[in-house]
This record gives structure tokens, sequence and C-alpha cells, in this order.
């Protein structure tokens, strides 16, 4: 076994994204740490998310800081920036994506038991307060990582991969 090359690795990529028709957004709820933000721009340039909604006091992907993370990944994805998630929840919705919020509360359900092959729009929140009440309140459902140790969460930028990477796997074997 060995490493792929770089024409490998273009063939690989460009048959995954034959196999893809699953649309995936992200709803970006006052992430304020720039290398969070990075982090969530390069996961989303690797994993084809279609477009980020930035809210609030989500830091902006030109940030210094975020682009240190982000290796400039920014020109692979789309955003916008919305002052409330209500804004943001309502233009999924308009572009038909199930609205679903990654969040730790008590009716969730563990990301792997819902339904996330189709069209959605993933909502993830500040790193600290997690996802706004308004946001958490009209999401169409929300979902938790499940975590075995003794750290009770996880950083907003691994979730966020953790929960794209399920959505994909789903979609992928559906």
């Amino acid at each position: 076994m060995k490493n792929l090359d770089p024409t490998g690795l273009k063939r690989l990529h460009r048959d995954w994204r034959r196999t893809t028709t699953q649309r995936i957004s992200l709803i970006l709820d006052s992430v304020q740490t720039p290398y969070n933000v990075g982090t969530i721009i390069r996961t989303s340039a690797a994993l084809g998310v279609e477009h980020l909604w930035l809210v609030g006091a989500t830091e902006s992907p030109t940030h210094v800081k975020t682009n240190k993370t982000a290796l400039g990944t920014q020109r692979y994805v789309t955003w916008t920036t919305t002052e409330t998630p209500t804004e943001a929840i309502e233009e999924a919705r308009r572009s038909s994506y199930a609205i679903i919020g990654v969040e730790l509360a008590d009716e969730a359900l563990p990301l792997y038991e819902l339904d996330l092959s189709g069209d959605m729009c993933l909502v993830v929140g500040h790193e600290d307060r997690g996802l706004s009440k308004e946001a958490l309140a009209i999401c169409d459902s929300v979902g938790y990582i499940p975590q075995l140790g003794k750290v009770g969460s996880l950083n907003v930028g691994v979730a966020t991969s953790i929960a794209v990477a399920e959505a994909r796997r789903q979609g992928w074997t559906s």
C-alpha cells in the first residue's frame, strides 16, 4: 500500500463527487472564534458543503486568523451573512433544506438515529453557549454526537466536521 499521488487523489475525489447528489449547507449561529470558523470552512470545502450562512457575531471568512486555519479554502465555499438565525433558517427552507440543529439538548437524538440522507442544512452554535434559543426553537429536528469520555462537549469546529461527515455517510449509503 502507498499514498496516493496527486493524480490518484483527483480520481478518488472525482469518483466520490459523481456518487453524491445530496446537498448540505451550514448555518453558523454566532460562532465567534476565527479558528473554529476556519476549521468549518476547510471541512466545508473538503466535504462539498454548498453554502454557509454566517449569523450574528460569526467571525468573517476573510479574517486573518480564520484564513490561517482555512488555508485559503474560502474560495471553494459560498456564504451570506444574516443578522438572525431566523433569517438564515427561512432562507435555507426556501432552498428546500431540512433544518437540523446540532446541539446537546434535552429532546435531541443521536445524529446517527436521524435521517440525514436528504438535502439538509445543519445549524451549529456558539463555542460556549451552543445554539441560540431562537435557532433551537425552529429547527426541524436536533441531533447530538454521543460522547463516552470525561469531557462533556466537543469544539464546535470538530463537532461540525463530525456532523457533516455523518450526513455524507448517510447520503452515500441510502
